[in-house]
């Protein structure tokens, strides 16, 4: 590639930050390390009226989440500020001027109303598709049939208006995309764009090639939800004489429902229940909390993994891979045409095996925040590394950790007598009196000597092991859960071991 690689994502700050956009980051960011290049942040704040205060912001910080930080943008600044298209207005009227100008588009000063009026008739005309085209717009208020002086006067006159792109019908229009090959459109299904707006903001249409170009932009991977837009987006290309440095396109796959019927929407998360948004999202108009992945216990590692997959792989059997890996190997052209299905049970089954995968020490910190904010402060860092350590294999969810280590750090204020009691006697009722008598004794409170110890009772009662260990377990955790049961024994230590045995004896008697 001859051309320095810049790539962007390009979000609009109206709400979460949807995994299908994380993607969307994850394969320009991948794409811009893997040829040194650069990837850049850009805000599409054009339509005020959706502009969601606060929403740029919880972007940014999702991305900081997932590690993928851009190397231009609004917060981080670069050679080719602004980074909003709010603060970059001047520049898409001047461009939108001269396509007028040069006769690839006109003024058009239709009212609401004469908007509405027109696709009334295009309905009672039996059309499906309502547009304002080449069939309409010689009918409709606009320059086209007048001179530049009786437009000029409207203007002059106050009288609002957009400019519209001017298409031409019976032509064909294609592209090479890179992971769809040749696709073609014609421009007889394509309508007349608004390219800016009567507030004098730029539609996404217009806003969007003319930022490409002067950001040099020279590869845009966007979803398959833009491929419509296409042709206008060529047009302008074509017409701003820009064609030669339009970038290489790549339009994504959707991420689809489990079921595949449909994109994965925030509601089919909620019917669902699963996340579908990055990280948590208060609706401030609402105030309605959207939960996020983050939140409930994901690893950012496990999360760009399990997207970097939906949708792509590789070639091989591999399926866990770590960011350098996947910037080693990933392949724009690698990428599926079909949507991918979105399966939570997998999401999770790679955040088990990164919990698994990583030290503690990576993700400790947000565990100890858990308990901290459910109550339990943490006083010992060594014990509590130990802890988790312990029960890491035990926990798909980062939040699993509470559940599955709280009985290590506070006695459990419910025991399951019920499991026990079945198969109680007074033999049992006596070995775990001696074993209480031993523990109490014994000089090396470590895992070999607690089971060594465990098991000579039990050989000099006539019990087996086996039939000890479940009211051992459930005793020091209150269940039928939880690591080695010397292994807790040996970590709580041996008062408190010794303490919750003689609280369950108490119970039978």
């Amino acid at each position: 590639m001859s051309k320095k690689v810049r790539v962007r994502f390009a979000p609009s700050p109206t709400g979460g930050l949807h995994l299908g956009g994380v993607r969307t980051v994850l394969y320009n960011y991948l794409f811009a390390k893997q040829h040194k290049g650069d990837f850049v942040l850009r805000i599409e704040d054009t339509d005020q009226s959706r502009y969601i205060a606060g929403a740029e912001e919880y972007i940014i910080d999702c991305l900081k989440w997932c590690g993928l930080n851009p190397d231009e943008g609004p917060h981080v600044g670069g050679d080719y500020e602004p980074y909003r298209q709010s603060q970059r207005k001047d520049f898409y009227k001047e461009f939108a001027e001269q396509l007028v100008k040069d006769g690839h588009a006109y003024y058009a000063f239709d009212t609401p109303e004469e908007i509405e009026a027109m696709r009334e008739k295009q309905k009672a005309e039996g059309k499906h598709t309502l547009h304002y085209d080449h069939s309409t717009r010689g009918s409709m208020h606009n320059s086209l049939p007048l001179s530049p002086k009786e437009t000029k006067e409207i203007i002059d006159a106050g009288t609002p208006y957009v400019i519209r792109i001017k298409i031409h019908p019976g032509e064909i229009i294609s592209f090479e995309d890179m992971i769809r090959g040749t696709v073609e459109f014609n421009t007889d299904n394509v309508d007349d764009k608004v390219l800016l707006k009567a507030d004098g903001m730029p539609t996404y249409h217009l806003a969007v090639v003319v930022d490409d170009y002067l950001m040099k932009i020279t590869h845009a991977f966007r979803g398959e939800e833009w491929l419509p837009s296409a042709p206008v987006h060529i047009l302008l290309w074509k017409y701003l004489g820009w064609i030669n440095d339009m970038p290489k396109w790549a339009h994504l796959p959707l991420i689809l429902k489990p079921d595949g019927n449909g994109k994965l929407s925030k509601r089919d998360g909620d019917r669902l229940g699963f996340p579908v948004f990055a990280m948590n999202w208060t609706d401030p108009k609402t105030g309605e909390l959207i939960k996020g992945f983050k939140e409930l216990g994901f690893l950012p590692e496990a999360f760009i993994n399990l997207l970097a997959v939906l949708g792509w792989n590789d070639g091989t059997e591999q399926e866990i891979y770590t960011l350098d890996e996947l910037i080693e190997k990933f392949s724009i052209e690698r990428v599926h045409h079909a949507g991918a299905k979105f399966d939570y049970e997998k999401a999770k089954w790679f955040n088990h095996e990164w919990i698994k995968k990583l030290p503690v020490a990576s993700w400790q910190l947000t565990v100890k925040n858990n308990f901290i904010n459910r109550g339990l402060l943490i006083e010992d860092d060594n014990k509590f590394n130990k802890v988790l350590e312990l029960v890491k294999d035990r926990c798909t969810l980062l939040t699993d950790f509470y559940e599955q280590s709280v009985f290590f750090f506070v006695a459990p204020e419910k025991i399951d007598v019920d499991s026990i009691k079945p198969k109680w006697n007074d033999n049992k009722q006596m070995f775990f009196i001696e074993l209480v008598r031993a523990f109490e004794l014994i000089q090396q409170w470590q895992h070999d000597d607690l089971e060594n110890t465990f098991k000579e009772i039990a050989a000099a009662h006539q019990l087996k092991p086996g039939e000890l260990m479940l009211p051992l377990r459930i005793m020091l955790v209150g269940g039928k859960f939880g690591p080695g049961v010397f292994d807790i024994a040996s970590v709580i230590g041996k008062e408190e071991t010794v303490k919750r045995i003689k609280y369950t004896l108490g119970l039978f008697v």
